[in-house]
């Protein structure tokens, strides 16, 4: 049996029409189960907000089950207690009640540590209990067992720096989140370990960029002591300027390190620095990891990235996670493809062609398998675009920070992401960027995935204008006002992009303001205006990022003292027309990737003559909102017409960047 298995043997179809359940640690959002218990033919209803949980009931479920038709609903109440009679009195009185904890999953454990584990770890803590069966077990015992048997990490094991460097690598590379708990217990035990007294436990630990860039600053000294220089000159160079404490030398070439570098330079965590002594590196193990001539760097990179990309597509059961970190790296390769010159895109084309069909079926069907059990998941961290106030709320008066600012750039891709953030980085070596990445909504539109964005709730909730992006403004400052704010303190500016920050720098200086939501949609009026295919996106997206907006849009807000967040609604591919549907004025929308229809029937008329097309489900959108997507890099404008676009379903076009842009101080 798995954890979920005393979950889900209590959802038997036809039990009862009402199931009320107290889940205070949120077992019943986790991804499998929400899955799960869609298959058993079961809804489920988080109730967080009162009012809009009265909305989706009473339209969706009462109002059905007055027609005399059956849906088995589950009502999830998450709070501090297992109280279900918290819960409104008519659902009382008709509904059965259920209560799950992870208390009851994990008697042995510590119930505060194992709390703060994410909900993916459980299989792997659940698996551990059963095989090894320890006793009761107090704090620390419990962070030792978890550690080991759920992350991998033996802390009486970790006795020389390749040690430990390998551990982090392990886990960085992959993105683990580990418990801050876990984090902290790891770093007092290690303190007392002389050989790391001097390390820069507490950043490097927890914080993957941190770790990149202590590896990063120490590359050239490591490539130093390969060509002859010694340890105590080194050392006593001040030209390196470290900016971590620790050893000035790390050990690379250790079996257990080495194994990663030449990923992490092809997936672009590293970065491959200049040297005296280039062309004869280039020809050893380090070779990912100096300059030697651009054309040359570029094509080993791309062709290292699509060796390892067609051996890692995730598959269509795979975590959420699995893609947020197959996003980046296939990212990256776009990148690297547009740079290169005709001749190397000649030479990978057909490569890339095969690549990305491969692609865009899985990912096609991991969607109908996944997509729709990630609407409800806990907003920390942010999963869906719906998510991220909720994640900011979190934020706010936390740290040294009482002030936060939301970016939500339109329109921006992964790959163009990267491509902004290279030019940042020349602008301001301070910047530092923490990367992450969110899904937008589908039909990936901007009034559907931006609407939620700043509602921060999915679009059921805002049925009469989801056509239109005019109550955003509204929509943001209830939202605020909702978590405790006044609309004195919430702000709210799109059209941003292109002219002056004097607006902006009048509307930082209110001495009340704490939240303030910025649209920048400079990169989705190159989309709808580009001939020239996702190349010249990149072109244009550059040359725009070289003027210096947003340079100094971050300036100014570091200025005034907010933490600032990236995002985008949704990325966009280079499409080919199919041909467009001759529907006359049935469609509610008429977009290029997709068409909206308010009828069932008019849907399935349209789309018996384009086939492939896809009828997406009213999954998170209201129920007369009825999408028909274009298949796979097609889109519904004259045949052979090529175009950038959005709307549809792809890994461009769905995960979308989801950035915390810090600037360093020293």
């Amino acid at each position: 049996m798995s954890w979920r298995d005393h979950i889900l043997r209590e959802f038997m179809p036809n039990t009862a029409r009402l199931t009320l359940v107290a889940d205070p640690d949120g077992l019943l959002l986790e991804e499998g189960i929400v899955g799960a218990i869609r298959e058993r033919g079961f809804e489920l209803i988080p109730f967080d907000d009162q009012v809009a949980f009265r909305y989706v009931y009473e339209s969706r479920f009462r109002s059905r089950w007055d027609r005399g038709e059956e849906t088995d609903l589950v009502v999830v109440l998450r709070s501090p207690s297992a109280d279900l009679d918290a819960l409104p009195y008519d659902l009382l009185q008709v509904g059965r009640r259920l209560s799950f904890s992870l208390g009851d999953l994990f008697p042995n454990l510590s119930y505060s540590v194992v709390a703060e584990f994410d909900r993916d770890d459980l299989d792997a803590l659940y698996e551990a209990q059963a095989k090894y069966a320890p006793g009761q077990l107090g704090d620390n015992a419990t962070k030792e067992f978890t550690l080991r048997h759920v992350f991998g990490i033996a802390i009486e094991l970790i006795k020389q720096p390749s040690d430990l460097l390998r551990v982090l690598l392990r886990r960085h590379y992959r993105r683990q989140r580990i418990p801050a708990i876990l984090d902290e217990h790891l770093i007092q035990v290690l303190r007392h370990k002389v050989i790391f007294e001097d390390w820069p436990l507490e950043t490097i630990i927890p914080d993957r960029e941190a770790f990149f860039a202590f590896l990063q600053e120490r590359w050239p000294l490591f490539l130093d002591r390969m060509v002859g220089r010694n340890d105590a000159v080194l050392e006593a160079t001040p030209s390196y300027g470290l900016e971590f404490a620790g050893p000035a030398v790390l050990p690379f070439d250790h079996d257990d390190v080495r194994v990663y570098i030449d990923s992490l330079f092809l997936e672009g965590l590293l970065k491959p620095v200049l040297h005296n002594h280039a062309v004869t590196l280039s020809k050893t193990w380090v070779g990912t990891g100096v300059v030697v001539r651009p054309g040359e760097d570029r094509r080993r990179r791309i062709e290292g990235l699509l060796d390892s990309i067609e051996n890692t597509i995730p598959s269509p059961n795979a975590r959420h996670g699995e893609w947020f970190h197959f996003a980046y790296r296939w990212a990256e390769l776009i990148v690297l493809v547009l740079e290169s010159d005709s001749n190397q895109l000649e030479e990978y084309r057909k490569r890339l062609e095969e690549l990305k069909f491969r692609v865009d079926s899985t990912f096609t069907a991991w969607v109908l398998n996944r997509y729709s059990g990630l609407i409800n998941l806990p907003p920390v961290p942010p999963v869906m675009l719906h998510h991220i106030p909720r994640f900011l709320a979190r934020h706010i008066g936390e740290g040294p920070y009482k002030k936060v600012a939301f970016l939500l750039v339109d329109g921006l891709s992964l790959d163009q992401w990267i491509v902004l953030r290279e030019v940042l980085g020349q602008q301001d070596s301070k910047l530092q960027f923490r990367e992450n990445a969110v899904f937008a909504w589908i039909p990936t539109l901007t009034t559907v995935s931006r609407q939620a964005a700043f509602a921060g709730r999915p679009p059921i909730y805002f049925p009469s204008t989801i056509h239109t992006t005019d109550k955003e403004p509204g929509l943001w400052s209830y939202f605020w006002v909702d978590q405790g704010l006044t609309q004195y303190e919430v702000a709210y500016v799109k059209g941003l992009g292109d002219e002056n920050l004097d607006a902006i720098t009048e509307l930082l200086t209110r001495p009340r303001l704490r939240v303030i939501g910025l649209v920048i949609d400079k990169i989705d009026k190159i989309m709808h205006g580009m001939e020239l295919g996702t190349a010249g996106m990149h072109d244009q997206v550059r040359l725009w990022a070289k003027q210096g907006f947003m340079r100094d849009l971050l300036g100014l807000l570091y200025q005034h003292g907010f933490l600032v967040y990236l995002a985008s609604d949704h990325g966009n591919i280079e499409a080919e027309g199919i041909g467009r549907p001759d529907e006359g004025a049935v469609a509610e929308l008429r977009g290029e990737r997709v068409r909206v229809y308010s009828d069932p029937l008019l849907r399935a008329q349209i789309k018996r003559l384009f086939p492939d097309a896809l009828e997406w489900p009213s999954v998170g959108l209201p129920e007369d909102y009825l999408p028909l997507i274009a298949p796979r890099r097609t889109a519904f404008v004259r045949a052979q017409e090529r175009l950038v676009t959005h709307g549809g379903i792809s890994v461009e076009e769905l995960l979308v960047p989801f950035i915390q842009i810090d600037r360093r101080s020293s």
